[in-house]
């Protein structure tokens, strides 16, 4: 089955920032939504993942095709199918009567105005319903805990299902393979139709409104309009207090204060860039204190063909260099199985640079000690 091509306004996949963030949704209708390459690629791999599901299925299936397909993209489909399917077949040993869907539309708008969301698969039985969420990206790990996108397509699985199949309980799962990240959780139904009766349906007709309070979080980073947030300016704009104390210098948790700001204030800067970038060179705006300008231009030939003919007949025939591809240009070309069996012995991949991250970053610590207790004598 075919995702919908019209977006719900408090869609799923957006709940964990119109449920923090209410007013969001009716902000955003005033900006432009732009789609990515990682989009499109996650597009694919989904369409693929999907047909691989049917076929181990046993179903008539239409393979999509895809510029973005790769041997990374079969590899990691396959290993979403066989996790799909592996999930079913222990489905129906506690339930024969077990039900697949893939790529199933869940309505959840007894809840939530128009609400309504696409399952990328749905496994229920007795006693049992499994929401599985196949995740290609890599930028951002997902995590299933008291994940809302989740929480919302189980909702609307218990709609569909509900009638038919004996639930009481709901398990959902992130696959993310580009990230090695298989993140299960598991919520009573009753706990879960709770939810969805008191918190989720108040909060979603306050966003369906255009109502309520933005607070500023990381629920807000995908937002269209998060460059000129005023929340995210009275968030940061708080360091300011800072200047009105004494000593001159900050303390180690004020230090600390501030680093909590440091990422995101750097993403933010970037992103007024462009936002009053894009209003001035494509609409016109004036800007108090800027102007545009031409920026800076690398030459390049206009024929390369031309220029190493009259290189060639002026006497210079060095004017070639040839080197290896990229590691991961090569990688592709060659398929990754191959180029691990080619060449994994050559290929070394250094520590990273130390970096200074939060303690919920999931890599693991490494110590580094102070210098200046190398040159301390023991006693």
């Amino acid at each position: 089955m075919s995702s919908p091509t019209h977006h719900a306004l408090l869609s799923a996949s957006s709940a964990n920032r119109w449920l923090s963030a209410p007013p969001l949704p009716r902000l955003e209708q005033y900006f432009p939504h732009t789609t990515s390459n990682v989009a499109a690629e996650g597009t694919a791999a989904h369409a693929l993942g999907e047909y691989k599901i049917h076929r181990l299925l046993g179903n008539e299936f239409k393979r999509p095709t895809s510029d973005y397909q790769s041997d990374e993209m079969e590899d990691l489909t396959d290993d979403y199918a066989s996790y799909v399917l592996e999930q079913y077949h222990k489905a129906k040993e506690y339930s024969p009567d077990a039900t697949i869907r893939v790529e199933q539309k869940l309505d959840f708008s007894k809840y939530v105005p128009e609400g309504f969301g696409t399952g990328d698969c749905v496994i229920v039985s007795d006693h049992l319903l499994h929401i599985i969420d196949f995740k290609y990206g890599k930028g951002v790990r997902v995590e299933a805990q008291n994940n809302p996108q989740m929480k919302l397509y189980a909702v609307g699985a218990l709609e569909m299902f509900g009638s038919l199949y004996n639930v009481d309980e709901v398990e959902t799962t992130i696959f993310q393979p580009r990230m090695a990240n298989i993140s299960t959780w598991t919520i009573n139904a009753k706990e879960l139709m709770h939810w969805a009766n008191s918190e989720l349906k108040e909060k979603a007709e306050l966003a369906f409104a255009g109502k309520g309070t933005v607070h500023y979080g990381p629920w807000c980073q995908f937002s269209a309009c998060n460059a000129v947030l005023r929340a995210r300016f009275d968030y940061h704009h708080k360091l300011t207090r800072f200047q009105l104390r004494s000593p001159n210098l900050l303390t180690d948790s004020e230090v600390t204060e501030v680093l909590e700001h440091i990422d995101d204030l750097n993403r933010w800067a970037h992103e007024i860039k462009d936002y009053a970038a894009d209003l001035a060179i494509n609409h016109g705006k004036q800007w108090p204190g800027y102007k545009i300008v031409e920026g800076r231009s690398v030459r390049h030939y206009k024929d390369e063909a031309a220029i190493a003919k009259i290189a060639e007949e002026h006497g210079y025939h060095d004017i070639y260099q040839k080197k290896l591809l990229p590691i991961t240009k090569l990688e592709k070309q060659v398929g990754k199985k191959k180029f691990t069996e080619l060449f994994s012995q050559e290929i070394v991949k250094p520590a990273g640079k130390p970096t200074l991250v939060p303690n919920s970053d999931q890599r693991q610590s490494i110590s580094k000690s102070n210098p200046q207790d190398e040159f301390k004598e023991e006693k």
